[in-house]
């Protein structure tokens, strides 16, 4: 493991396990800033103990998770506004419950969720993401195959090895000349088809289609994640910083989490170019600088720049062909995240963002605070995203 990966790593996970509420032989992680208890960040903290060699949290954690598992086998994407059972996230508890079966076997649990995965496949390759949000997501198709693939080679089962084999394929036949992964690839219940390059999902979407290419071995796939690899590189700029400008995704418009699976992605690819080793190097200095304990939600920023930084929300709101009130949305909705994330607060003040929400009609499963914050959700991600660097870069 890479020499600052691993002090990084430590503290991250220290700052998590001060958030663990015992009870009995079970073991959950509350959230420092808002009232839930995400599913998802039970599996990705569980994934990264394990790989650090173990904890003694680790089992109640488990346990934990295991028995939040709806009768149908799926388990719920849980945010403020929200909560739905999810492929995705059941794709997330699969693969946790599926990494610790030597250790802290929990089979029932992960043979349904291997089972509510492979029933969400509603075309070849396209896992529907939830009953809420019905695109076709390439990261979420990403994400089940990866599962699917890693159930498969523990369980010689080619239905779920035959499934992850679509999925990727569904990724790479959709990604775009110039490397993008767009992040949705038909409208949905969207207002709009959100065909659109974003920096944080292009890493979400060759993370996973790299674990599931670990059990395919597919050398069309590997070149997919080069070429998607380095449309992300070309997204960096020389200090390490991504240019947010060429990111159109609102939501996910400057996410700390983003440099996580960049760091991954990149140390993945450089299996097959060593030259991303120097970008992956760069996400890790900026992890590095920037995270602390908790990580940030948004890439924090000094107010002496905000001038270029709106001009950059502009620029991510010309992206894509949309009617002219919905790129001023975009466009205030980036100005808006501009001035959240230079301030700070333990806290989340979201009162401005729900009267702007009515005002607007706006339907959205989170809040968007009007200041930075420390964000467990991002930081389960970084320890998912980061443990697993430490492991494929040993293997290069």
């Amino acid at each position: 493991m890479d020499g600052a990966l691993r002090p990084l790593l430590a503290r991250v996970t220290g700052a998590v396990r001060e958030l663990a509420v015992v009870e009995g032989e079970t073991a959950y992680i509350r959230d420092p800033v808002f009232p839930v208890i995400r599913n998802r960040v039970h599996a990705e903290v569980a994934k990264a103990m394990l790989r650090q060699g173990g904890d003694p949290l680790l089992a109640p954690i488990l346990n934990y998770v295991a028995a939040c598992q709806n009768p149908d086998g799926s388990y719920n994407e849980i945010h403020l506004n929200y909560n739905e059972p999810s492929a995705l996230i059941t794709a997330f508890i699969g693969d946790a419950l599926l990494e610790a079966a030597d250790r802290h076997p929990h089979e029932e649990a992960l043979h349904k969720a291997r089972d509510f995965v492979l029933a969400a496949e509603r075309r070849p390759g396209y896992f529907l993401k939830s009953s809420g949000y019905t695109a076709d997501h390439l990261n979420v198709d990403a994400s089940c195959g990866a599962f699917l693939a890693r159930y498969a080679e523990r369980y010689s089962d080619e239905l779920a090895h035959a499934a992850a084999r679509r999925a990727a394929e569904n990724v790479v036949r959709h990604q775009r000349r110039d490397g993008v992964y767009p992040y949705a690839v038909d409208k949905g219940t969207y207002p709009f088809v959100f065909s659109l390059p974003c920096i944080h999902y292009q890493g979400v979407t060759i993370y996973y289609l790299a674990k599931a290419n670990e059990v395919l071995c597919d050398d069309r796939i590997d070149e997919s994640i080069r070429e998607g690899a380095r449309w992300l590189a070309a997204a960096q700029r020389p200090g390490g910083r991504f240019d947010w400008s060429k990111s159109g995704l609102s939501f996910a418009y400057c996410l700390s989490g983003a440099y996580a699976f960049a760091h991954a992605s990149f140390v993945y690819a450089s299996r097959m170019d060593d030259r991303y080793r120097e970008n992956a190097g760069l996400c890790l200095d900026w992890l590095d600088a920037n995270v602390q304990g908790l990580a940030p939600r948004w890439e924090p920023g000094s107010w002496s720049d905000l001038v270029p930084s709106v001009a950059a929300a502009a620029k991510t709101a010309s992206l894509g062909s949309y009617p002219t009130r919905h790129r001023a949305f975009r466009f205030g909705y980036g100005v808006y995240r501009q001035i959240a994330r230079r301030r700070y607060s333990e806290t989340a003040e979201t009162r401005s963002f729900e009267v702007i929400s009515r005002l607007l009609g706006i339907r959205s499963s989170t809040v968007e605070p009007s200041k930075n914050f420390p964000d467990l959700f991002m930081t389960s991600e970084m320890l998912d995203c980061l443990s697993q660097s430490g492991i494929w870069g040993n293997h290069t």
